[in-house]
Formats: structure tokens, sequence, C-alpha cells
């Protein structure tokens, strides 16, 4: 499973902004991720000493291109992955006002792919405290660039080694 440094490498940020601590698990369908970036007072989506719930949907989305990435990987395209563009939210709830409570502990964030095509992708994404309690989920359209290689199917997905 990818760690931390990793993780810059199939996300588009870097750096304080790969929010992304580990992949826990992935597989064709989804991933699991764990972050701890939301308790860190340096935090760089932090505004007046918040990290407002509405920083989770780029937890959401970094989810996404990791799992994107490995597909990617998976299906032995190499080179750099594709960066996608966030064109869409559907159905967002907030569940929470704020991220930076100590007592959410590490955070779950996953990833599921609802559809995919030469466009681009419809991930599922949800942000989970340690205790299970949910704190935010949400749906993204991911477009990709024109000429990028379509994105498999999912029932053409890739089977992780």
């Amino acid at each position: 499973m990818p760690a931390a440094a990793a993780l810059n490498g199939l996300v588009p940020h870097q750096g304080a902004m790969c929010l992304l601590e580990s992949v826990l698990r992935w597989d064709a369908e989804g991933i699991v991720c764990r972050a701890v970036s939301h308790l860190d007072p340096a935090h760089p989506l932090r505004a007046e000493g918040r990290l407002g719930a509405v920083c989770g949907i780029e937890y959401g989305l970094q989810a996404a291109a990791a799992h994107g990435a490995l597909r990617e990987q998976a299906l032995g395209r190499g080179g750099p992955a594709v960066a996608g563009w966030f064109a869409a939210l559907r159905e967002a709830e907030l569940l929470t006002d704020r991220l930076d409570r100590p007592e959410f502990g590490a955070l779950d964030v996953s990833a599921t792919l609802d559809a995919a095509g030469a466009g681009g992708m419809i991930y599922r994404f949800a942000l989970h405290a340690a205790d299970g309690r949910p704190l935010l989920r949400g749906r993204a359209t991911i477009a990709l660039p024109p000429g990028a290689p379509p994105a498999a199917t999912t029932a053409a997905a890739p089977t992780p080694p």
C-alpha cells in the first residue's frame, strides 16, 4: 500500500496539500485512505484557525484521484497520471461543522467509482471519524482532458496486484 510519500505521486497536489496519509485498501471499485492532516495546526486549508467541513470535499477528491491513478497503474498504462478536473459536485452532505476536532481521530476517506468512460468518472466519496461517525459525503464528476485515454469502466476494471 502506498505511504504518504508515494501518495504524492498519485494525487495532483504535492507537499502539504497532499492531504492523505496512506491507502488502507483499494480494489477496482474503490479506495479507502487514512488522513491525519486535518489535525495539523498548519493545515493549508485552515481559515481563522479552523478547518471547515467543506474542506473534506478535497479529501474525497484526493482519494478519487489516488484510486484513478492506481487503476491506471494496474492497467499497465505507464507514464504520469493524467490529471482530471473537478467538474461537478452533487448530493453533498456536511454532517459536522468542522474537521479539526481531536475527538475525530484519524479519518477514513473513501471513494467509490460509480461510472467511468471517455469523458471522465463519477465518484461517491465519504469521510468518517475513527469511531465510524460519518462526517461528510457526496458525489463528484471528474472530467478528463481531450485526448486522454478513456477511463476504464467498472466492468473492465483491473484487479489490484
